[in-house]
């Protein structure tokens, strides 16, 4: 295929980008994109001499192949995270060099990333996550009597979105339910440091040097955190998720300090963090369309599609950055060796060719192949979703957790819901008589 003139992204537009500020406005971002997807799928961005120019890439098809591609489009060297020029440099100067702050799943590449991910695989089964089938559900029905004792109005991230994907996860990493608000804390600085609906810190005003020193910190007390538990863990150990990681062994070796680690920031933070994101989104969709919530309601076996239909609307990972390991073509553009890509979860995920009307939220949409974080489910993320079809790849069971309310007297639907920045979710709602 012939390659086109470079098309190259600067000023204003490349700003856009860039300032995770433009993300607030949702449309406004779907709209440059489907300008971006139609005119230049793969384009050159050059903004100023903070950051390092990269490729934007926003077709669904473009990154569903880099995301299959391991061998050309590498985590690695690069950062697998957007970040300035001396941000990089600083995680540089005290991880010895690597670019990535931690050495979690999706920072590795092929051969160690598949020897890493096997050591947890056959624990997120669905075998073993229904013997905890009881133990989800009971606390999905105390989060949403939290709900309701709450009184007629409640903000719902907090109260449920928060929570109780944090339970669930805790649990299932082996966490004292006393410790899960530290990681809740220290999850919202490594993803939300400048977002004040979150940590009501006064952040936002702190330069990118300053967010990732506090980023730095926050890693740092996730990992003093586990390397406690790992010797815990170590000695006792007990039929969870904490003790696998900390007893496995690859190559006859066990993890060392960081790689355990980073193992266990990426289930512990992004596991809840991004089930938070996408039920809050979810709810916020049905709560604009009481005719869909009704025939959810009346339907039970729309479930698992809220599910998956939740994960592709709001795309909680919205990005990943990955290095070219060659010279290669994307999209007609000519790609160099080193090149960095960002891979938008976002735009793929709202591509009009793929999902027709890809901004409405519909349940019943089928077949859906979002992509979620590099186009593949971390494990925590699956062990909250139905069974799959190996052949279609579609929910074929309701092993998900039914947060809907079972009672004899069903609830009634949702009044009214109003968003707050991104963070403050507030439903009002009529009391079960």
């Amino acid at each position: 295929m012939a390659t086109q003139a470079e098309p190259v992204l600067t000023g204003a537009d490349a700003q856009a980008i860039i300032d995770p500020v433009n993300y607030v406005d949702w449309d406004s971002l779907l709209d440059r994109f489907d300008r971006l997807r139609s005119e230049t799928p793969v384009v050159r961005v050059v903004n100023d001499e903070i950051h390092d120019p990269f490729w934007l890439v926003t077709r669904y098809d473009d990154v569903m192949r880099i995301s299959k591609d391991n061998r050309l489009f590498l985590n690695s060297p690069r950062s697998v995270t957007f970040s300035d020029k001396n941000s990089g440099a600083f995680v540089k100067s005290i991880t010895g060099g690597d670019p990535n702050l931690g050495r979690s799943l999706v920072a590795l590449d092929a051969p160690t990333h598949p020897k890493y991910r096997r050591l947890t695989q056959d624990w997120f089964m669905p075998k073993n996550i229904r013997q905890m089938e009881d133990e989800i559900r009971a606390l999905a029905k105390t989060t949403v009597d939290r709900l309701v004792d709450a009184g007629g109005e409640a903000d719902f991230v907090p109260l449920v979105s928060a929570p109780y994907p944090l339970h669930v996860v805790m649990q299932i990493l082996g966490v004292p339910e006393a410790d899960e608000q530290r990681m809740l804390f220290l999850t919202q600085q490594m993803f939300g440091g400048q977002d004040e609906d979150l940590n009501k810190s006064g952040m936002a005003d702190m330069t990118p040097e300053q967010i990732m020193q506090l980023v730095v910190g926050a890693v740092a007390d996730f990992e003093a955190y586990f390397a406690k538990l790992t010797q815990e863990k170590r000695a006792n150990p007990t039929d969870d998720v904490a003790s696998v990681i900390a007893n496995a062994k690859v190559d006859g070796e066990h993890l060392s300090d960081r790689d355990m680690a980073g193992y266990y920031i990426i289930l512990a933070a992004a596991g809840h963090d991004t089930t938070s994101a996408s039920t809050a989104g979810a709810m916020m969709a049905l709560a604009r369309d009481p005719e869909q919530f009704a025939r959810l309601k009346a339907d039970r076996d729309l479930l698992p599609g809220i599910v998956e239909e939740a994960i592709r609307w709001t795309t909680p990972v919205q990005h990943f950055m990955r290095t070219a390991a060659e010279d290669t073509e994307l999209g007609g553009q000519r790609i160099a060796k080193d090149d960095w890509l960002m891979i938008s979860y976002i735009a793929a995920n709202h591509d009009p060719d793929v999902f027709p009307e890809p901004r409405k939220f519909d349940a019943s949409r089928s077949p859906n192949r979002h992509i979620g974080a590099d186009g593949n489910e971390d494990p925590v993320q699956r062990a909250a979703r139905p069974d799959r079809d190996a052949g279609t790849g579609r929910g074929s069971g309701p092993r998900q957790v039914d947060l809907c309310r079972r009672a004899e007297t069903p609830a009634d639907p949702l009044q009214s819901i109003k968003m707050n920045g991104e963070a403050d979710l507030v439903i009002q709602y009529k009391r079960l008589k």
